[in-house]
């Protein structure tokens, strides 16, 4: 295997920044790929299924800035203080003095040291922060990013960093990246009713069990949906409920009073954070492999020859 240095030529100039939510991205591969092996035995599906994705994704988009953004804390202790049921029923084991121990298969545990490897040695940026999940992560450096922003997930949440007129979209993987779905405020507002910036209440509201947000009892996407372009966000809404001569229905009203604990917090664990100390520098997305020896020899260790190449020739165009 030999890897060939690319022209530094051939893109038309414009910055455009990708961050992908790396775990959302090796969950789905690990799931979606069949179980492969390297010649030592490790399994390795999950690392080759990323790496195709990643190729894929850069071959479509040309970013000229890439990111792969980390869960240092995939359950930060600010949220669990606010909300003790937000992704409890992920816990495997909690330990107050560290990040509580996630349920993840074996099988892909053992790969995440490996993908880290391999990111390095392709030069692409890895970037975490402490007491936050790469949500915060991308949604910190989507934030006055200067320049056009795509943010790869299949998590719903994220759909509230969406801003046409900052141009920073999602590129939905909810189907598989293969057949992901470009999203705009357009989009946010065709499928849920309300619009991107009120998509974080709009979650609150009507809850999420896969993140162990109970949601108000009894108010679903359709009320929710209502209630926010009603009175336009969580605080609105509060202010109607707790007004006697606002025309809010005697059913919602009392859903909402009855929730009043949970709404004081729900929208501070479900808002993404964009005030995080992150440097921005060293994120350009590499045009050739920061150690093309390295690369050779974890493609060899671990069986990855393939799709090495297919994302050194997506970096490469």
């Amino acid at each position: 295997m030999s890897w060939v240095i690319a022209n530094q030529n051939g893109r038309d100039g414009s910055g455009r920044l990708m961050l992908l939510d790396t775990a959302s991205l090796y969950f789905r591969a690990f799931f979606g790929v069949p179980e492969i092996t390297a010649p030592d035995g490790t399994p390795v599906n999950a690392v080759r299924g990323l790496l195709d994705m990643i190729a894929r994704l850069v071959g479509e988009y040309h970013p000229t800035d890439l990111v792969c953004c980390w869960d240092e804390d995939w359950r930060p202790a600010w949220r669990v203080a606010l909300l003790p049921s937000y992704k409890a029923h992920r816990v495997v084991a909690a330990r107050p003095a560290a990040v509580d121990i996630e349920d993840v298969p074996d099988p892909l545990e053992t790969q995440i040291p490996i993908i880290l490897e391999v990111l390095a040695a392709f030069g692409i940026a890895v970037i975490g922060a402490p007491e936050a999940e790469a949500d915060d992560v991308m949604g910190t450096l989507a934030t006055d990013a200067g320049q056009p922003v795509d943010v790869v997930t299949g998590d719903r949440d994220l759909f509230q960093l969406v801003d046409d007129a900052a141009e920073v979209r999602v590129l939905y993987i909810g189907r598989g990246v293969s057949k992901h779905e470009r999203v705009d405020n357009a989009w946010v507002r065709a499928k849920y009713g309300v619009d991107a910036h009120q998509y974080a209440d709009f979650a609150a509201l009507k809850g999420d069990p896969s993140d162990g947000l109970p949601g108000v009892a009894g108010v679903g996407e359709k009320t929710a949906a209502t209630l926010i372009n009603r009175f336009g966000d969580i605080t609105g809404v509060l202010a109607a409920a707790g007004d006697p001569e606002s025309d809010l229905a005697p059913g919602p009203r009392g859903k909402i009073k009855a929730a009043l604990d949970y709404l004081a917090v729900a929208p501070e664990v479900v808002a993404v954070r964009r005030d995080l100390e992150i440097e921005r520098s060293g994120i350009a997305c590499p045009r050739t492999p920061a150690d093309p020896e390295a690369v050779m020899e974890l493609a060899q260790r671990y069986n990855l020859e393939s799709p090495s190449a297919r994302l050194v020739q997506a970096l490469m165009r």
